[in-house]
């Protein structure tokens, strides 16, 4: 079911249950350029949604739209059910770590969590209480007297998130807080913070570029991209049915070889590349007549090697290089004629002494059901 806005455009189809935050056609623009088009969200209570997508997409002006540091141009934006899109952001109930912290320096650890409940007048006996829960929820019990510059990175990232639970938010809205931490402890906080938000139940809202901590973190995905809304689903239909080209190209590592329309029903279309005959999802291809051009994109895991030098068993084509990964292996295979750009195989690394070689000659083929087409983009 599609909602309309007054100008025509359809909003995608939104979960039924009552959402702790909509957007109705929410519009951002800076001077001439549009931030954000006409944006529809529903996100229901106790969801951790992801805005995904590359720097300067729009992701993080659609949480500040949320937060209430900016003011929409058009559209409306409910929290829990109340139109809050004129309500300035203190009074919005939303907690927030930024993206550097926001640490008050001359400020002890429990000062710093207890100073939202201080500017709401909070007493000061249930701020000490609150403050050593939220510390224990953190694991920082016993820190509350240090100053932020006493602490690590990861110490300092808790602190910041304590801060924004304490205040028991209606949403916690998140700016790509791991940036600053190195890979390790990013990993590490990524299940922690999952962790805790499953454990408080707190409808979360997540900004970040980072394609592999949206799929393993999040409920749902929001995939922008130039201000807009591309897709919107759970981590595995965005990276097994990407709707548009954009989403296939930014999620994860996909191959583009090029095919001809077979036929197709309303679910799924034949495709033909080269020698071989794939099916893939005819929704993408909904409109075009047998014979038509496509781009087929495949996962680098979707492609296998084949024994023989029959024709028709396989794509030809020549190792360019082979790249050990440790868990796996990488062959890039130039193979012109199918794909303009060297195709991405991905081999467990158990199998690194047998893979073929730089140089050599191989035969491939896709080997899944997860394959999608797009009309061919023109050069």
């Amino acid at each position: 079911m599609l909602m309309r806005t007054d100008t025509g455009t359809a909003a995608p189809s939104l979960p039924e249950a009552r959402p702790a935050v909509q957007l109705d056609g929410v519009t951002k623009q800076f001077g001439d350029a549009t931030a954000l088009h006409e944006a529809w969200l529903k996100i229901v209570p106790g969801e951790f949604m992801t805005l995904l997508g590359p720097s300067g997409c729009g992701k993080t002006t659609l949480l500040n739209l949320i937060a209430g540091f900016l003011d929409a141009d058009a559209g409306e934006i409910f929290i829990d059910g109340t139109l809050v899109t004129e309500t300035p952001a203190h009074k919005r109930e939303i907690g927030i770590v930024f993206q550097n912290y926001a640490l008050f320096p001359h400020m002890t650890v429990a000062n710093n969590v207890a100073y939202g409940l201080k500017t709401r007048g909070v007493e000061a006996g249930e701020i000490k209480r609150r403050v050593d829960e939220a510390l224990a929820l953190v694991k920082l019990t016993g820190f509350g007297d240090r100053k932020p510059r006493q602490l690590s990175g990861g110490q300092q990232q808790r602190v910041a998130l304590a801060r924004a639970l304490v205040i028991r938010p209606k949403v916690l809205l998140l700016d790509e807080p791991f940036s600053a931490l190195d890979k390790n402890l990013r990993a590490a906080m990524q299940i922690e913070l999952k962790e805790i938000q499953q454990r408080l139940g707190v409808t979360t809202i997540f900004v970040t570029h980072d394609q592999a901590e949206a799929l393993s973190m999040s409920d749902r995905i929001a995939v922008m991209s130039a201000g807009r809304i591309h897709q919107i689903a759970g981590p595995q239909d965005i990276y097994r049915r990407p709707q548009d080209r954009f989403v296939a190209s930014f999620i994860g590592d996909a191959s583009v070889l090029t095919g001809k329309l077979l036929s197709a029903n309303e679910t799924m279309a034949q495709v033909a590349l080269g020698p071989l005959t794939v099916e893939v999802l005819a929704a993408p291809l909904a409109g075009l007549t047998a014979g038509a051009d496509v781009d087929l994109f495949v996962r680098p895991e979707h492609l296998i090697p084949v024994d023989g030098d029959a024709a028709g068993t396989g794509l030809p084509g020549t190792v360019r290089t082979q790249v050990f990964q440790g868990g796996h292996v990488d062959l890039y295979i130039d193979m012109p004629g199918y794909a303009a750009q060297p195709v991405l195989l991905r081999s467990s690394g158990a199998h690194a002494p047998s893979m073929p070689k730089t140089g050599d000659l191989i035969r491939i083929r896709p080997a899944s059901t997860d394959l999608v087409a797009f009309p061919r983009q023109g050069d």
